[in-house]
């Protein structure tokens, strides 16, 4: 008996050395996934600017704050429910000194300087367009 149990003990053992190397793995695994999306989503998509007058700028959010903000850009756009909407388009801030600039052009016609990325992480903003400078329209005084 004696025997058996020197085996019992040396497959339990064999068995729990894997699962130990398998949990491992898997969660090197997941962490180098989880920073590799995190690079990735990072990565910007496009770049540009948007010209139109700023109508909101706010700070929002449960959980994580975010500057957001919508830049009427004229004209209009259908939309299926109601038909016709306003031409608004939704944007997202990271900085504060930014934000400060947006609320003191409020109601102006701006010219916002974006990058847009390929997914925005619930901490940085509600959209993917991030507006990193803010300048006068042409016409409109600063």
């Amino acid at each position: 008996m004696s025997e058996f149990r020197q085996v019992v003990k040396d497959g339990f053992g064999t068995v729990l050395g894997w699962i130990k190397k398998f949990f491992i793995t898997i969660s090197i695994l997941a962490v180098v996934s989880a920073g590799v999306y995190l690079w990735v989503c990072n990565w910007t998509y496009s770049e540009g600017t948007r010209a139109g007058y700023l109508i909101k700028i706010s700070r929002k959010g449960v959980v994580f704050k975010t500057y957001e903000g919508q830049l009427n850009l004229g004209g209009f756009q259908s939309d299926e429910s109601s038909g016709l909407a306003g031409n608004i388009w939704n944007f997202s801030v990271y900085q504060d000194d930014i934000y400060e600039q947006l609320q003191e052009s409020e109601g102006n016609k701006v010219v916002l300087h974006y990058r847009q990325k390929y997914k925005a992480m619930p901490w940085q903003g509600k959209t993917d367009y991030f507006v990193y400078k803010i300048t006068a329209a042409k016409g409109q005084n600063k």
